[in-house]
């Protein structure tokens, strides 16, 4: 080995140490969600806040983007400056809004889906509309967020809803890995669940992920490890791990709905889904779309998202698959280079004045 080569590795090893320790020793909380944005609009834990483009926006349709419900925050798609698809987005021209459902309580036990898809998803676009003086949008929902949208642009194909992108979000329950096998009916009683504990307790959410991957704190720990002598991949870990580390619970209503009419009955894909007593058909479903399925992903397979598209009646639709998986196909390191520009090409070219 070149004597170069030596000196940098021992410094490297240094580093590694120091930084180690220093975690270890005296944690920093990292700072997330840093992007600037506006409260523009809330009610009771839902709040709908705004990302505006400095100096005007080039794109005249404003984005308004749903998460997933529970399970986790959303500061993930706005985890640090440089590694942030919000601040992608912004930077982009997007007029930006971001649906934020809430940390529920005891008290939110009786939300139902029902109301997140007739009540609080058209609310929110009817503000984003009024707040951007738009008379139309685009419509983009991740994970659990995509079939909610799906549910409410189905029962109201009215809504000028002029793109809709789904990434990663589970349409055919019945192709959804392991989720569909651990949450079948004839092992998991829900009822039982959610009639003990009121909810889905959010240590009950981190263990059922944490199981979808058992080693994978081991190789977290070991690949920050190697890069500790890296200053930044240090504070990306910190973040990252802030969020991996932050579960929160479930509502027990929607629990209890989501798990039985989506993953046991898998009511979406057949055309079966009641809401407030209206049939959910997503071939009502006719604005132009857009399926991002992540290559590795064992929360939303790819199969399980791209069912989408021969549901819907868009005479333009498309589906691409990527690299990653459920969380590195928008956060990770890649994500910048593979769904960040193809999400946001698309839309450009949908975005209309």
């Amino acid at each position: 080995m070149a004597e170069g080569t030596i000196l940098e590795e021992i410094e490297r090893t240094l580093k590694r140490l120091a930084n180690t320790a220093q975690l270890v020793a005296k944690p920093t909380e990292p700072e997330v969600g840093q992007t600037p944005r506006t409260l523009v609009y809330r009610r009771n834990k839902s709040r709908l806040y705004h990302y505006p483009v400095q100096g005007g926006s080039p794109h005249p349709t404003p984005v308004l983007f749903v998460p997933n419900l529970g399970i986790s925050r959303p500061y993930i798609f706005d985890l640090a400056p440089g590694g942030s698809f919000i601040e992608y987005m912004v930077k982009g021209g997007f007029n930006f809004y971001l649906l934020d459902w809430g940390v529920f309580g005891d008290e939110d036990n009786a939300l139902t889906v029902d109301e997140c898809v007739t009540e609080i998803l058209p609310r929110v676009i009817r503000r984003v509309l009024r707040h951007a003086g738009a008379p139309g949008l685009s419509l983009l929902g991740y994970c659990m967020g995509a079939p909610l949208s799906a549910c409410a642009l189905a029962l109201h194909p009215r809504e000028p809803v002029r793109a809709f992108v789904n990434m990663a979000g589970p349409i055919d329950f019945a192709k959804a890995g392991l989720f569909t096998c651990w949450m079948d009916k004839r092992v998991f009683d829900v009822d039982r669940l959610i009639n003990t504990y009121g909810s889905m307790p959010a240590e009950m959410v981190r263990l059922g992920f944490k199981m979808l991957k058992p080693t994978t704190d081991l190789s977290t720990l070991t690949n920050l490890w190697w890069n500790a002598w890296n200053e930044r991949y240090v504070e990306g870990f910190k973040a990252l791990n802030k969020w991996a580390n932050e579960f929160v619970p479930m509502p027990g209503e929607f629990f209890r709905q989501w798990v039985k009419d989506f993953y046991q009955e898998n009511k979406l894909i057949r055309g079966q889904l009641r809401v407030r007593g209206r049939r959910v058909d997503l071939a009502k479903i006719r604005c132009p779309v857009l399926v991002v399925g992540a290559r590795e992903d064992n929360i939303c397979p790819p199969a399980c998202a791209r069912a989408l598209i021969e549901a819907v009646s868009s005479v333009e639709k498309e589906y691409v698959e990527l690299p990653g998986g459920h969380i590195s196909l928008v956060a990770g390191r890649q994500a910048a280079n593979n769904l960040w520009p193809r999400v946001s090409q698309w839309l450009a070219q949908r975005s209309r004045a």
